[in-house]
């Protein structure tokens, strides 16, 4: 039995009262708060929000018949709408100053081999996210709105709601953006211990079908968007497999290499 002292506790003397801890997070919020609201300035100066909101409905205006446009159903929607447009780009911009001030908070409370594995987690949670949008809109929209209008009727003159149009590029927009953070999701849960790296290469076609399960259920009826869904969860899936290795070794505790080390030496 070793009689080796104990490493002392990096966090002993580091806690903090109550109200200090909510005060930082006031601080932190009004920050976020003041980032959104930059950028919320800049994009309604330029390029304003009715550019915002063609740059939005862009892919759909293309696949319209010759002569069609958008309607507004309500009285303030041509109002509301692209400001609601300008709102939703302004946080997407002041997302990674947002997340740096989550960062900020919860640092102070995590071992540092913890923190050798969260700012890459929030930083590739935010790439990822980005990337999964920009996947949405640039190669989904016009495949989606293609397939839509192949099946809409001569006699039918197509007007869609600006409201409407806006609701569904937000439900695909953050269900493209939360389906590309399946490698987060995956190393997080092989670093907690809640499933091995041997068991997601084993669960890799249960997997398989759940993506394909959740392509189909959120995006529209058409084999063109689901596939573009369920096809880079797969290959994120093992990306994430891939990744978790490294970043089990990467983030392990010192106390566990230490405890590695004496029972080699033991043997």
């Amino acid at each position: 039995m070793s009689d080796a002292p104990k490493p002392e506790d990096e966090l002993a003397g580091t806690e903090q009262p109550f109200v200090s801890h909510l005060i930082e997070l006031r601080d932190r919020l009004v920050r976020a708060t003041i980032a959104v609201a930059i950028m919320f300035g800049i994009l309604a100066i330029f390029p304003g929000p009715s550019a915002l909101y063609d740059l939005l409905a862009a892919p759909l205006v293309a696949h319209l018949p010759k002569g069609s446009t958008m309607i507004a159903t309500n009285v303030i929607s041509p109002f509301l709408v692209p400001l609601k447009i300008t709102l939703m780009a302004a946080f997407l911009l002041a997302l990674p100053v947002v997340l740096y001030q989550v960062w900020a908070f919860v640092a102070p409370g995590l071992y540092s081999h913890e923190k050798r594995l969260v700012l890459p987690l929030v930083l590739s949670s935010t790439v990822l996210f980005f990337v999964g949008v920009a996947f949405c809109y640039f190669f989904v929209f016009g495949q989606v709105f293609k397939f839509i209008q192949s099946f809409a009727p001569k006699s039918i003159m197509a007007a869609p709601d600006i409201e409407a149009y806006l609701s569904f590029v937000l439900s695909m927009f953050i269900a493209f953006g939360a389906a590309f953070e399946v490698p987060v999701v995956v190393v997080v849960a092989a670093r907690m211990g809640l499933i091995s790296v041997a068991q997601l290469r084993e669960y890799r076609g249960y997997f398989v079908v759940l993506a394909f399960v959740i392509a189909a259920v959120i995006t529209p009826p058409d084999i063109v968007s689901m596939l573009a869904l369920a096809v880079p969860m797969c290959m994120l899936y093992e990306l994430g497999v891939l990744a978790s290795a490294y970043f089990i070794r990467y983030s392990k505790a010192p106390e566990d290499d230490e405890a590695l080390a004496s029972g080699d030496a033991s043997k």
